[in-house]
């Protein structure tokens, strides 16, 4: 018999609902599922993707928004021995299109406001189309499917791997690679290492106000199943109704990205007392603003927050402590709990403390604790990704004298200037921090002297103390170095954002090619 995996995703529902049976496993909306329900329903529904002929290592993919059949399917495809591969409802035609095509799946099991897309794109091929409900012709009905099938857990799996998960990256530059973790990233590096950094417990109440359809929704359901945690599920984002229902279903922990807690954050100043119950907020996605945390602070002063370095490839990184957030408000944090981490620069040689060099990343073996196991499909890309079974990130950091981390830039993001580095973090805070200014965004553009010059996208705060381009200018003269100053300033009504929440300044870069070169 081939070996099967020590830990499986789906198998932790089985054990929760030995243990607590009667507690409330999962809400979203009207509906209410303690673990026990939860437990049975994905049985069913395992078993039935298994009576259409899923072979363990087979990919599944989930292209649905919030809702219980989501979170059901996700514990069942582990159970069958499926490969979980999440497509947002935030993506368009052409990008659904990339991921499936390239997934190559068994089947998609999707919601009926979706029908359209996935007709269109699998019109020709084999892959089976499950839809949550009102099935048309050429298409399978989930629910009538687990109608049939019994409630037990799927019979032990013959298995070659562990694999779990095919998450496809944002996409931020070039096509989106998909991203291979296994059952271990999940159980060890998702739910027992997420769990010590956050200090979650079953006594916990989860709010899952983003996508689902992505690692973080996963390990938010991970996270529920392991500690016996309640898991409550926004169908859709509305930050006046992620207020209410904080207040209603008495959360206690929250996940969000940046752009979350800054929508989230009028509505909080408005009624601060809604928030009673919320006493950790946990933030990843892109460095924490400074400005941001300070009002969400003066807003909840009981708030605990917990910002952490995280990558689809990487898994997480690093974590900022609640005490550690306005000691050390820039840094991402120390490395979690076994994750070692290097900065190096372009010839691998470390860097000194405080001199900025990629960020490489280990955590046992490739798929073992934090870290992906590979790329899907992309050899020379794993070839390139992986050296002596470190991770290259990508990503630009320093180190202080105490270890404490600082992210710097994406390296693709960095501007170089008459020769010098110009990170565009940097430049970014120093625009943020003006009292009118609700976030920027910088990318590089040609400049006929110097190389490239540096563009800035500035979306302002409602107020009519609106400041100019030569105000900002001069304000981050004062921050930073004159090289580093914005050579144009463009004001925007918002940025454009990939399907995580992330500025996708691959947008912006081809919105700065349709204007005029920027002035020598």
């Amino acid at each position: 018999m081939r070996r099967i995996p020590i830990f499986n995703f789906g198998n932790l529902l089985t054990v929760v609902a030995q243990r607590s049976p009667k507690k409330e496993a999962l809400v979203c909306g009207t509906e209410r599922l303690d673990f026990a329900t939860l437990e049975a329903f994905a049985n069913k529904m395992a078993n039935a993707l298994l009576s259409l002929g899923l072979i363990p290592g087979d990919r599944i993919v989930l292209h649905m928004p919030n809702c219980v059949t989501a979170a059901l399917a996700m514990a069942a495809i582990a159970k069958a021995g499926g490969i979980i591969v999440p497509v947002s409802t935030r993506l368009v035609g052409a990008e659904i299109r990339h991921i499936i095509n390239d997934a190559d799946p068994f089947a998609v099991l999707y919601s009926p406001s979706c029908r359209d897309t996935i007709a269109n794109i699998c019109k020709n091929s084999s892959t089976i189309k499950l839809i949550s409900n009102n099935a048309a012709e050429g298409e399978s009905d989930i629910n009538e499917l687990m109608s049939e099938a019994v409630d037990e857990p799927p019979s032990p799996l013959q298995i070659k791997s562990d694999d779990a998960l095919l998450c496809y990256t944002s996409g931020t530059t070039g096509r989106p690679k998909g991203v291979i973790s296994t059952h271990r990233n999940v159980v060890i590096g998702q739910c027992s290492l997420g769990a010590l950094e956050w200090e979650l417990s079953s006594n916990d109440r989860m709010l899952c106000a983003t996508p689902m359809a992505h690692r973080i929704g996963i390990a938010r359901l991970a996270g529920s199943f392991s500690t016996g945690s309640t898991l409550v599920l926004q169908e859709r984002f509305d930050p006046a109704e992620t207020i209410k229902l904080i207040e209603a279903e008495g959360i206690t922990h929250i996940g969000v990205v940046p752009t979350i807690a800054r929508m989230l954050l009028p509505h909080i100043e408005k009624n601060p007392k809604a928030c009673a119950t919320l006493i950790g907020m946990l933030a990843t996605g892109e460095a924490f603003p400074v400005p941001l945390k300070e009002q969400l602070f003066a807003a909840l002063p009981h708030l605990r927050l917990f910002s952490f370095y995280s990558q689809t490839e990487a898994g997480l990184v690093s974590c900022l402590s609640p005490d550690e957030q306005l000691t050390r408000p820039y840094s991402v944090g120390q490395p979690a709990s076994g994750v070692e981490v290097r900065l190096v620069d372009q010839n691998l040689d470390e860097v000194p403390s405080g001199e900025p060099g990629e960020v490489l990343v280990r955590s046992g073996a490739p798929g073992d604790i934090t870290v992906m196991r590979e790329y899907f499909k992309r050899p020379d890309d794993n070839a390139e990704v992986f050296v002596d079974g470190w991770l290259r990130t990508g990503d630009l950091g320093k180190r202080d004298s105490d270890g404490y981390l600082y992210f710097v830039d994406r390296l693709k993001d960095m501007i170089i200037s008459g020769g010098l580095n110009i990170y565009s973090r940097e430049v970014e805070d120093a625009l943020e921090s003006h009292s009118a200014i609700s976030e920027a965004a910088v990318v590089g553009v040609p400049d006929t002297e110097f190389g490239e010059a540096v563009l800035a996208f500035v979306v302002c705060k409602p107020t009519d103390d609106r400041p100019s381009a030569e105000d900002l200018t001069a304000h981050c003269l004062s921050r930073i170095a004159s090289y580093k100053k914005p050579k144009e300033i463009r004001f925007v009504d918002q940025l454009p954002r990939n399907s995580t929440g992330k500025v996708a300044k691959a947008e912006l870069r081809e919105l700065a090619a349709s204007y005029c070169s920027v002035e020598p």
